[in-house]
């Protein structure tokens, strides 16, 4: 390896890793470390490297010639093969990381990468600039093969001020890369972040390899034909950052070139510029050799189909329009605009022609009351919040457990309580959503596991309302709602059709053998009332929150009629679990004590947990539902299989609470209430301890 080549920034798998440190360990490869400083076109270069090993997944690339004759080589550049990578890109909020590492995602989806994203920013407007209250991140993880999470620690680190570093040194594994904006580190810029001294030179990165580039001034150069102006010229560097990366992990630039003629259409000047300082980060790491490899991740086998990058929130869009297309219903969405839900209600407003009716209401309360309306008129109602909107709601919602009507709640849960953190993820709201109700109102409660699931799990949102009459709150959360997958785009003709099955008649008759409209003659196999639309002649009913007789329909104060009603609509919930299938339990040597447990998006870092735990020869078992209310008709035998039951959860501890009390199993529970994503590193450790009995009994 050359002394001037930076070492791998990303993961080769784990075998080969093991290897390479057995060699290591037997000396025959070199473990002397040396600190190089490099000095080329404005750019400084510190790494440790080791030599003189060379790894056996490397093939030639034509040698690109150096522009700068003084460091001009004859060596060949080489490719190296990586499993997987993760980078991570942080700056202020106005520099632009969520739509570069956004570009970076497509770019790697489009190549073939299973692609797993982390959008992580602060939820001010404009946060302080140069802050680390500031700092908005964004995270990509994409490899050769299926992945769970967006990763653990970074392997690349692209950061645009001293705040960005400050805010995201810590989570980069040693060894790992990091590009940097020499420009931004200034006396003052250091001083904000509390820097006593500049840490590219004080010993805080002597663990990392580090690229010092005036990217600043080098995107400014790059679209000085176009005379922007220096502010806005500097703010082309998150687009000559995403040129150079693009070229180092061989993305494809045509997509974002693409994507920059579209967005900036109508701004011909910002659109050049763009493209100009993409290019020239892309040319630049052709040819000033600052790396002497580059690095491929080939695609991921996945099964046939075609496939579109998509988030949680825009998947539940299109579930929502699919789940309405499929009963023939008109969909309607009442919402008032909340972080992190809020891009539903703008992608749905664009779908007027796919029978699509969008209401921005002014508060929490009339978005809800609308959609109830809508159903109540033959529409597929839909109401989308968070947490602190889900309060506001919680009224109307029994109004339509009461009224039996279908309403679809998608609850995108935020960390709080109150205002909390409105950008970051937590599952704190799920007794909210089972029992945030005056009086005995109970309702189904879905939840989805991974960006893409969010399609499905609105579908079956979708199908359980219109089939049962009643409300239905679909769980997903910001982590899911604003990350990103692939997604295999299904066929609609094989999504099942549901049925409203709409009154058109009368369905009793009087005692003078009249034909006569009972409103609450159930069915005998969902319990579901009559969906008679408004307006049909001789179905006229009262509607409304008071009580009403189980079989007229009329006002009734009488004890037993009430008690009769609760136990009926408790029943109809209840029922649904018989359409729920069979829990799958992932226990592939079938011994395992263990069975952990998880719910929502804990999905990921559950499964990328349990993978590294039986890489260390342990037993595990994992299972995950989508039906949090009802739970699956088979869960409590499945509970009482195993030794052990743990239940990871952004929570502290509501799911284990209510599994303990409904199947008296001794769940255990490991909590993470940080506004982040469960870290499959620390799972995997303390479930390694419940595999080792280890754990002490509660």
């Amino acid at each position: 390896m050359s002394s001037s080549q930076i070492c791998a920034v990303g993961r080769r798998s784990t075998q080969t890793m093991a290897k390479f440190d057995e060699q290591r360990r037997n000396g025959s490869v070199g473990s002397r470390f040396r600190s190089i400083r490099t000095r080329l076109a404005g750019t400084t270069i510190r790494h440790h490297v080791t030599r003189p090993h060379r790894s056996p997944a490397t093939r030639k690339e034509v040698r690109v010639p150096s522009t700068d004759t003084a460091h001009h080589t004859t060596d060949e550049r080489e490719v190296q093969s990586l499993d997987r990578v993760v980078i991570r890109f942080a700056g202020d909020s106005g520099d632009g990381m969520q739509l570069t590492g956004d570009r970076f995602t497509a770019e790697s989806a489009i190549h073939g990468n299973d692609v797993s994203t982390l959008p992580n920013f602060p939820a001010e407007i404009r946060a302080p600039q140069g802050t680390i209250p500031g700092v908005s991140s964004f995270q990509v993880h994409f490899a050769n093969y299926d992945i769970a999470t967006p990763g653990d620690q970074p392997d690349v680190l692209v950061t645009m001020n001293p705040a960005a570093l400050a805010a995201n040194l810590g989570d980069l594994r040693r060894g790992g890369l990091i590009v940097l904006d020499s420009a931004e580190f200034t006396a003052k810029n250091l001083k904000k972040v509390g820097y006593a001294e500049d840490p590219r030179h004080d010993g805080t990165l002597e663990s990392y390899q580090v690229v010092e580039l005036d990217l600043t001034g080098l995107a400014v150069a790059a679209v000085e034909p176009f005379s922007l102006g220096r502010k806005n010229s500097e703010r082309a560097k998150n687009m000559f950052a995403l040129g150079l990366l693009t070229w180092l992990y061989g993305r494809p630039l045509g997509p974002s070139e693409k994507f920059l003629a579209g967005k900036f259409a109508s701004k011909p000047e910002i659109r050049d510029a763009n493209i100009a300082a993409l290019k020239a980060g892309h040319a630049y790491g052709e040819t000033c050799e600052l790396f002497r490899v580059r690095y491929e991740v080939a695609p991921a086998p996945m099964p046939e189909g075609t496939y579109r990058q998509i988030t949680g929130n825009l998947a539940t869009a299109y579930g929502l329009i699919t789940g309405a297309n499929r009963a023939g219903l008109q969909l309607f969405l009442g919402s008032y605009p909340i972080t992190p839900a809020s891009d539903i209600l703008h992608e749905l407003s664009k779908r007027k022609s796919h029978n699509v009716v969008t209401f921005q209401a002014e508060d929490e309360i009339a978005g809800v009351s609308s959609a109830i309306g809508a159903s109540f008129s033959g529409s597929l109602g839909v109401t989308t919040t968070s947490g602190p909107g889900m309060s506001l709601k919680s009224e109307a919602i029994g109004l339509a457990v009461m009224t039996e009507l279908p309403l679809v709640v998608v609850d995108v849960q935020r960390a709080g309580p109150s205002t909390g953190m409105p950008t970051k993820p937590e599952q704190a709201d799920l007794l909210q959503a089972m029992f945030g109700r005056n009086g005995e109102s109970p309702v189904p409660v879905l939840a989805a596991k991974s960006p893409s699931d969010c399609f499905d799990t609105a579908l079956e949102a979708c199908r359980v309302a219109v089939t049962y009459r009643t409300p239905v709150i679909m769980l997903s959360d910001g982590y899911l709602g604003n990350g990103a997958e692939p997604w295999k785009v299904p066929d609609l003709d094989e999504i099942p059709r549901i049925d409203p099955n709409f009154a058109t008649e009368p369905n009793s008759s009087a005692a003078d053998g009249s034909p006569r409209f009972m409103p609450y003659h159930r069915d005998s196999e969902t319990l579901a009332r009559p969906w008679a639309l408004p307006g049909t002649k001789g179905l006229e009913h009262r509607i409304g929150g008071l009580e009403k007789s189980a079989r007229t329909g009329a006002i009734s104060y009488d004890p037993s009629n009430h008690e009769d009603m609760v136990t009926t609509r408790a029943a109809k919930v209840k029922g649904i679990a018989k359409t729920i299938p069979p829990t799958v339990v992932d226990d592939p040597s079938g011994d395992a004590d263990v069975l952990v447990l998880g719910w929502g998006s804990t999905y990921g870092p559950i499964t990328a947990a349990v993978r590294r735990v039986r890489a260390r020869g342990l037993s595990i078992a994992q299972a995950h539902v989508r039906h949090l209310n009802p739970l699956p008709e088979d869960l409590g035998d499945l509970l009482h299989r195993y030794r052990r039951v743990v239940v990871p959860e952004m929570n502290t501890g509501q799911f284990a609470m209510l599994l303990r009390s409904r199947y008296l199993v001794d769940v255990k529970t490991i909590s993470r209430v940080r506004g982040l994503p469960i870290s499959p590193v620390d799972l995997c450790e303390e479930l390694c301890q419940y595999c080792n009995g280890e754990t002490e009994e509660a």
